[in-house]
């Protein structure tokens, strides 16, 4: 959750580049909503604590409060200790000030992932298809599966929503974060990409395309 459109641009893309799929939020009323819709997706938070429309800190009390317990770190200018000290008492698990270097926010994302206790949010699982969350590996039938980031961030798109018809627009707008162009097939492309590397000789297959809709994920039998 940042207010500042720039930082918000620079974390989006390095974040997806790195295999992340990530919810950018400019306010703390679009944050909420994010949470509220389906907080069980979100496994890390980056909060700054200025927001256009109230207090990050009252924010991230609210949060806790709700009983979410998903990593927060503090993305900030806000260098005073007193600020840091309220920041970690509201319940946030680490503090990075601005300007940050990106590879360290993503070795503090990786830290805060690995100690905090979320088993659940630290490995998705359909049928034989296993995704652990802090290494970034995939496995199908006890195969490893190497993928790439635009990949990896499809696939867990799918494994959070098994099941689901996810159509291209939503496939589109998560990965890639742009409006849907009906002309484009990137989505037809790199899901294509994605079967080929999990399909293997007396596999089923996974992902079902869904004529007129989209595709899903099926668990096999």
């Amino acid at each position: 959750m940042e207010d500042d459109g720039g930082i918000v641009s620079f974390l989006d893309k390095g974040l997806r580049a790195e295999g992340h799929a990530v919810v950018p939020a400019r306010s703390a009323e679009a944050a909420r909503g994010h949470m509220d819709a389906d907080p069980g997706s979100i496994d890390l938070v980056l909060l700054d604590l200025r927001l256009p429309d109230g207090s990050g800190e009252t924010l991230l009390r609210w949060m806790r409060a709700r009983g979410m317990r998903m990593p927060v770190i503090i993305l900030t200018a806000k260098v005073e200790v007193q600020d840091k000290v309220a920041g970690l008492d509201a319940g946030a698990n680490d503090y990075v000030t601005k300007p940050f270097s990106f590879d360290e926010l993503l070795a503090r994302i990786r830290a805060a992932l690995r100690t905090t206790a979320q088993p659940a949010a630290t490995e998705l699982v359909v049928g034989d298809l296993r995704l652990d969350l802090l290494t970034k590996v995939a496995h199908r039938d006890g195969r490893r599966v190497e993928l790439s980031p635009r990949e990896w961030a499809i696939l867990e798109l799918f494994m959070r929503h098994p099941h689901q018809i996810l159509s291209r627009a939503q496939i589109l707008s998560h990965v890639w974060d742009y409006s849907f162009d009906p002309g484009s097939n990137v989505v037809d492309v790199y899901v294509g990409y994605l079967r080929r590397k999990l399909d293997a000789p007396g596999l089923p297959p996974l992902i079902q395309t869904i004529r007129g809709a989209g595709y899903r994920l099926a668990e096999p039998d």
